[in-house]
């Protein structure tokens, strides 16, 4: 019904989308962040772009790195110097020794993995906590919301959200219903004990007493929660994943964070301010991504939090007229983690969808895979492909959080352009191109139809609210010829292989924003800055619809 709303307009719009979305034709100076004095990295799809590399290489030149939203949902994997580091809570900006850090009032922060965090860096920087800072106003995330989202989530049954169950929504809820504990409240220890004895009843009383059609797993949650013993929970053999045993542990474990970190608390919107009116240039990172919005993604299969341009203003106190450069980062292919329609998808978590066939002209490639039952993933010059499985395997496309496999398909420039309507993204960073080497031929999809008037496309940026419409849709595919050199080890734009350089640039093209950036592995130097303006694109791109 609403798809059928929108298609009175058949004729496409006159003007760019580029102009639509916020960027500019010309030049592309600015638009890649490196002269931004306050730059925003989002997510453009649903997770999972790879947005750690370019905020690390953004922030190796910034004074700020903050992060607005979210909790230890999102997770960061950067590769600097050879070595990991996984982020979950901490911004991306702690591998630059000389950055400030602020986690703001938007995030929900669970102390003890922020902790372990912090300790894991203790090689790196043994004074890694002196340059990270909590607003007063973020809220604290307790194991107790942990165990209420593992049981919400087996409560929902075949209609469960897929949630990672690290307690996002249920903080979230206590934030709304303002019963949640916020970090200021840590400065004032004796009022925040009374607090969280009450908070924890408050949870025991409502999820705590079995129910009849509990699972075991829901079963053994609910018995953790009311004798509150967390490391029964997290790990009910050998109770070593970490936790408490009572609530009486619990408040001695928060007495000691709160002494370790009151230093670090601090009054954010203060803060942001004074070191802005400085001079100091700031980076901000987003969390998830825009189809994980609260408001704008794929509802109910989103997160709790506002992972859009908006939420960067309420998770830290800053005016919109502050901010100056946005950048959408779009993964080369699309991904998700979780349930809900996906209109590109080739291949899901079970890996037992049909997928697409395709003749693979690349290097021969082995990917070791621990524990697989079929071994080792193996392809080789001539081989046909599985599509979707091979974005899976050669993209390592498993959750830095989770652990999950991700569902993998093409590119989707529908959805794209819809989180750039909303985000008005000045440029884009195309992460993992080098997944997509030894494919002969790209698919990409350049528009929605409604699968009952497959003759109309719907308008440019339209996206369905309603995941019943969203299923409705079919995709316009266009295909690109593909490239068969191994691009891994370019350090320029200009080393690229012709058909990669195309394919980069007709996505530009499609989308009407400059390419700033071109991620070809997963180390920082695999980052290739793009200056091609949109009006010399020379990629041999049809023309726009």
């Amino acid at each position: 019904a609403v798809l059928a709303s929108v298609a009175w307009r058949l004729e496409p719009l006159t003007f760019g989308f580029g102009l639509l979305a916020g960027s500019s034709i010309g030049s592309l100076m600015g638009a890649d962040g490196s002269d931004s004095k306050f730059c925003v990295v989002l997510g453009a799809q649903w997770g999972d772009e790879g947005k750690g590399k370019l905020v690390d290489i953004l922030a190796q030149d910034v004074q700020l790195c903050a992060r607005f939203n979210g909790g230890a949902n999102a997770g960061h994997t950067l590769i600097v110097d050879g070595k990991r580091y996984a982020f979950h809570l901490l911004p991306c900006g702690m591998i630059n020794k000389s950055c400030k850090n602020l986690i703001g009032n938007g995030v929900v922060v669970h102390i003890p993995t922020l902790m372990k965090e912090l300790e894991d860096l203790k090689e790196f920087d043994p004074r890694a906590l002196e340059r990270v800072f909590i607003s007063t106003r973020a809220h604290v995330l307790f194991d107790s919301h942990q165990l209420i989202d593992g049981i919400l989530e087996a409560e929902q049954g075949t209609n469960s959200i897929g949630t990672t169950k690290r307690g996002i929504g249920p903080c979230y809820s206590a934030k709304a219903i303002r019963n949640g504990l916020r970090f200021g409240d840590l400065l004032h220890f004796e009022e925040f004990e009374r607090r969280l004895r009450e908070l924890i009843a408050w949870s025991q009383k409502r999820f705590g007493d079995p129910r009849d059609q509990d699972t075991q797993a829901q079963l053994v949650l609910r018995k953790a929660l009311k004798e509150y013993n967390t490391k029964h929970a997290f790990d009910p053999e050998a109770g070593a994943k970490g936790g408490v045993s009572n609530i009486d542990e619990e408040i001695a474990r928060y007495r000691k964070f709160a002494e370790i970190l009151r230093p670090q608390i601090v009054d954010s919107v203060t803060m942001i301010h004074e070191d802005m009116a400085r001079g100091y240039k700031v980076l901000v990172e987003g969390a998830n991504a825009a189809l994980l919005d609260i408001d704008f993604g794929t509802y109910p299969f989103v997160t709790s939090s506002s992972t859009t341009i908006g939420g960067v203003c309420c998770g830290l106190g800053v005016p919109p007229r502050k901010i100056d450069t946005v950048i959408g980062v779009v993964k080369a292919y699309t991904t998700r983690v979780g349930h809900g329609p996906f209109p590109t998808e080739l291949q899901n978590e079970a890996q037992d969808m049909e997928d697409h066939a395709e003749v693979y002209i690349g290097p021969d490639v082995t990917v070791q895979r621990r524990g697989h039952a079929s071994g080792p993933y193996e392809v080789t010059t001539g081989q046909k492909v599985k599509v979707g499985e091979m974005l899976q395997e050669l993209g390592r496309e498993y959750g830095t959080t989770t652990g999950r496999r991700r569902r993998c398909g093409w590119l989707d420039i529908a959805l794209v352009k819809y989180s750039a309507l909303v985000n008005g993204f000045d440029s884009v960073n195309i992460t993992k191109l080098d997944v997509l080497t030894g494919l002969k031929t790209i698919r990409v999809a350049i528009a929605y139809r409604n699968k009952q008037m497959t003759e109309v496309r719907l308008p440019r940026g339209y996206f369905p609210s309603h995941l019943e419409d969203l299923k409705d849709v079919v995709c316009e595919y266009e295909t690109l010829e593909g490239w068969s050199e191994d691009i891994s080890t370019c350090t320029t734009w200009e080393e690229l292989p012709t058909n990669a350089k195309k394919y980069c640039l007709r996505i530009q093209e499609l989308l009407g924003i400059p390419v700033s950036w071109v991620g070809v592995g997963p180390d920082r130097s695999s980052m290739l800055k793009v200056n091609v303006p949109l009006n010399q694109n020379d990629g041999g791109a049809q023309s726009l619809y």
